[in-house]
Parts: structure tokens; sequence; C-alpha cells
């Protein structure tokens, strides 16, 4: 089972290392970085490496660090459609979560968005719709639910000045798969971000997860600063914040922090 999750990753990273792409020709300033960072199907490639801390974590108080690669890949299909590729990849090191004194490490399952998005702006409005799916890479039972899922995925948002706000929403169902408990959950994100003139932003999100058939709600919200910068000839985007859990997942943290670094390919 090892082997052929490993051989559905290396399958997965071929092909997105295959794909062509047209960007932008101009170069773009950091404020112009700033802004498409804020939105989520954005003409800008970029390998966002996320790093959650989070504590407190479920009844027997542990602590969970969940390492997200998120590689953001737009392919230019017409003069008039784009489609972008999101990708979800989580490496999760956890401690005291499913029982004292255990710890898992390794993979989890990852999930590929794919956005069909139209080129034109028009009055500020962005949109993309398109499917999610929900592949079992996990490397251990405790790290992934086991299954295949599949749903629809959509995001809208508004680009009025400096300011971008908007939210993404998707569910996913299971298909298939070992697993004991199907998937039949709905997330939603709401967000909104300010960026300025130097290349620095301030953020405000929250991420929420609905599980429909064991009626288990999580979520958090979080407050974020970032700031576009170049390191060598990289130019990349840190920055981080504190997040606070409510719903009542049993499993939720008490409290954490997240820190990004974003390596952005702008043409």
């Amino acid at each position: 089972m090892k082997n052929y999750k490993l051989c559905t990753l290396l399958l997965f990273f071929t092909l997105i290392g295959n794909l062509s792409y047209s960007q932008e020709t101009e170069e773009t300033s950091a404020e112009d970085l700033a802004k498409k960072l804020a939105n989520p199907v954005a003409s800008l490639i970029s390998v966002p490496i996320q790093n959650n801390f989070d504590f407190g974590v479920g009844p027997f108080d542990g602590f969970r660090y969940n390492l997200n690669i998120q590689p953001v890949i737009p392919i230019s299909l017409n003069e008039k459609w784009n489609m972008i590729s999101r990708t979800i990849i989580p490496i999760i090191s956890q401690s005291d979560v499913t029982g004292k004194g255990n710890s898992e490490f390794g993979l989890g399952d990852i999930a590929q968005s794919i956005f069909f998005s139209p080129k034109e702006v028009k009055n500020g409005m962005v949109w993309g719709l398109g499917p999610i799916f929900l592949l079992p890479t996990a490397t251990n039972n405790f790290l992934g639910a086991d299954k295949w899922g599949i749903g629809p995925n959509a995001v809208v948002l508004k680009l009025n000045g400096p300011w971008t706000y908007g939210a993404l929403v998707n569910h996913v169902w299971s298909v298939g798969g070992s697993g004991n408990n199907d998937i039949n959950a709905t997330f939603f994100q709401p967000f909104m971000t300010y960026a300025t003139k130097t290349g620095s932003s301030f953020s405000l999100a929250s991420e929420n997860t609905q599980s429909w058939d064991n009626e288990i709600f999580g979520g958090f919200v979080g407050a974020y600063y970032a700031k576009v910068t170049k390191i060598g000839k990289q130019m990349i985007q840190i920055g981080g914040g504190p997040k606070v859990f409510y719903g009542n997942n049993p499993f939720n943290p008490d409290w954490g922090i997240r820190a990004n670094i974003i390596l952005l390919f702008p043409k």
C-alpha cells in the first residue's frame, strides 16, 4: 500500500512538472504581487510553504505540526479562460493527539483543486469554478481518511483598490477506499486582505469544516501580516500570525500559530 501511495505521489509531481503555462511578461511590483497572493485564482505561479503549530489538541492536550506545501500553477487555456491548479500536500507530525504518549509522523491526504476562471475582470469581480479531489496518500492511518473523495469547488472575490475580499467553498464526498468513515464535508473560507504599496499585507481569514454525517463542526480565525521581499534573485512573501479555534470538534486545538514562506515566480 505504501509503495502504491508513493507511486501515486511521484506520478502527480511528474504531471505537474510537465504542465506548460503562460505568465505576464512585465515585471511585477511588490504591491501587485501582494494583491495577487490574496487572489486564489490569480495568474501567478507560487509555492506556499505553510507551517501550522497547534497547541492543546484534543482531550490529551496534544501538539500538532502541519506543514502544507501548496503549489499554485495557472495555465492559459485560451484568450478568455485560465485553469488554476491548487494542491495541498500535508506533512504532519503530532504527539499526544491519538493517545497519551502516542506520536505519528508522515504524509497526509493530498487535496487537488482545479479552478476554471475567466481572464476578464468586470467591476473588480473574480470567480472560479471546478472540481476538488481528495487522494488517500496518508502514510499513517491516523493522518488520513483512507478514502477517495470528489466534489465541487468555487471561489468568488472582489478587488477594490488595496482591498481583496471574498470566500472559497468546497464540498467533498467519499467515493471509495477502505477507510471506516465516509466523508460528507463542507469547507468554507472567507477572507479579507489589505495590501500596501510597499508589498506588505494584512489579512483576516477563517477556515471552517462541517462534517454532516456526524454533526461535527470545527474552525478557526487567523490574523496575519505578510511582506513581499527578495532573497537574492528569488521573490518571496513571508508572514504569519495567531489562530483562534472554535466549534464542537473534540480534536480542536486551543490555539495555534501559522508561519508562511511563499516562493513567487512572476514573469
